[in-house]
């Protein structure tokens, strides 16, 4: 998306900035971004239903208007610990299509859609978990705090399992 950003000049003087938006999420305190374009659904999944020898990343399937969908822990892909499901709720639900399927990726939270300059994206911080950065498309310095872009495509490999 380009966005034109006016600085006090004359039009001839006007420069174009390549621009992203991202929807947000949290899991545990951090801030998370996915290209919104990637993004299909955001949902609050009532019911989970099990997959048998699934590995431990994959909390079960949903049926959304129709279609089965893979729900991913992130969490547990990120190594962090499992959250108790409150009053039957599992978290929040970010629904992306890949390689014709759609996957859920089971949040904390949800942020909100925001807008970034794709010339600020930065490498992921050497001190960050190597889990994390394996995960990663790099980080944005927001003013209150990072936020990581996650790499969907190694999210959902599992055939290379981190």
């Amino acid at each position: 998306m380009n966005e034109i950003v006016a600085t006090g000049k004359s039009s001839s003087e006007l420069s174009t900035v390549e621009t992203e938006e991202f929807v947000t999420f949290f899991v545990e305190d951090q801030l998370f971004g996915i290209p919104v374009l990637k993004v299909q659904d955001i949902l609050t999944p009532d019911s989970i239903a099990s997959i048998p020898l699934a590995p431990p990343e994959i909390a079960g399937s949903i049926n959304l208007r129709g279609r089965i969908v893979t729900v991913i822990d992130v969490r547990t892909r990120l190594g962090l610990p499992n959250k108790e499901v409150q009053d039957g709720k599992h978290g929040m639900g970010v629904t992306v299509e890949h390689h014709n399927d759609l996957y859920t990726f089971l949040v904390d939270k949800i942020g909100e859609v925001i807008n970034v300059k794709s010339q600020e994206l930065e490498k992921a911080p050497s001190t960050l978990d190597q889990i994390w950065r394996d995960y990663s498309l790099g980080v944005y310095r927001l003013e209150a705090q990072l936020m990581m872009v996650l790499d969907v495509e190694k999210l959902l490999d599992f055939e290379n399992r981190m």
